[in-house]
């Protein structure tokens, strides 16, 4: 019976470590970067770990040729796989964070983060 109380008391130990430590996780998302390109290269997005983007660069030979359809759909697939990589940025810091501690509801929490379906518990037999 006691020994169910000394494990829940050091998982509240943990989960107040991890509070303390989540105050510092949005300066360090701040500043980690993500880079998202497309069209080989001639069009590049910036964001950091929070999502905010923070350079657009066209190449000038895509402004010349000035077609404005194929701007906009290379720079919104830029910016795509650049988001995809920032929610990335953001889940390994969480993962990191906790250190493989199992928090329930934490892998939902990421999915949904990142758009991706839960990792499932290795079972053993």
């Amino acid at each position: 019976m006691f020994k169910g109380l000394s494990n829940l008391s050091s998982l509240l130990k943990q989960a107040q470590q991890i509070g303390g430590q989540m105050q510092n996780l949005g300066e360090q998302l701040k500043d980690r970067r993500a880079t998202g390109t497309a069209g080989g290269g001639m069009v590049e997005i910036e964001v950091n770990g929070l999502l905010e983007v923070l350079r657009c660069r066209i190449d000038q030979q895509l402004v010349t040729q000035g077609d404005r359809e194929m701007i906009e759909d290379l720079v919104a697939a830029a910016m795509n796989q650049a988001v995809a990589k920032g929610k990335q940025l953001h889940t390994d810091a969480m993962k990191d964070l906790t250190g493989g501690l199992e928090l329930p509801g934490l892998q939902e929490a990421l999915s949904k983060l990142t758009g991706s379906e839960p990792e499932q518990p290795e079972q053993s037999t």
